[in-house]
């Protein structure tokens, strides 16, 4: 062994000898001191979570109350959505809604001018469909409040209405029906405006 080695170890010693002596004596008496403290300190803390805790707890009822009731809430109201695999088929549905409607008033329902799906907002898509004909006033009254009354949510978005024939009083009606549709129906846009 070197002299250096030699007074390295003379040095390490006597530190290893007192990190055991620190750590063998002091440790265990000052860690149940100071578990004590700990654990003194932390019962009024432990007692005010808890009670925290339990106010939550009982609120927890309640807020499930609430989210079934909103949840059935939605599902009455989602009943209303045309429910199809494709956009065609919704405004196929459309069609043959405003057709049916029409034919209770003995209204020739005709055309077909299918719109695109374009968004409603960010749940929901709306399709469209514009149709032609001509009726009576009181015809078209009660084909509107035919519509009203579909569970669908479908409404005219854009409605025209022209004199046909004034002796018999008959009018010409072009409306443009929309309908709420899934929003996986609605085409997504490509290119810089989807960014």
């Amino acid at each position: 062994m070197s002299e250096r080695e030699k007074r390295l170890l003379l040095l390490l010693i006597p530190v290893v000898l007192a990190v055991v002596v620190r750590y063998a004596f002091f440790n265990g008496g000052s860690s149940t001191a100071s578990t004590a403290v700990v654990s003194g300190d932390s019962a009024p803390l432990a007692e005010k979570r808890l009670a925290k805790m339990r106010q939550i707890a009982a609120t927890v009822p309640a807020k499930q109350a609430i989210l079934n009731h909103v949840d059935s809430e939605l599902a009455a109201r989602e009943k209303g959505i045309i429910s199809a695999d494709t956009a065609a088929q919704a405004q196929a549905h459309l069609l043959e809604v405003a057709r049916r409607a029409g034919k209770a008033e003995n209204i020739d329902v005709r055309g077909g001018e299918l719109g695109q799906v374009k968004n409603f907002s960010s749940d929901y898509g709306e399709a469209s469909v514009s149709v032609s004909f001509e009726c009576h006033i009181h015809e078209f009254v009660n084909f509107m409040a035919a519509l009203s009354h579909e569970p669908e949510l479908i409404a005219p978005q854009d409605l025209r209405i022209n004199s046909a024939n004034p002796k018999e009083k008959t009018i010409t009606v072009r409306m443009t029906l929309g309908g709420l549709v899934p929003k996986k129906l609605v085409p997504e846009k490509k290119g810089f405006s989807s960014f």
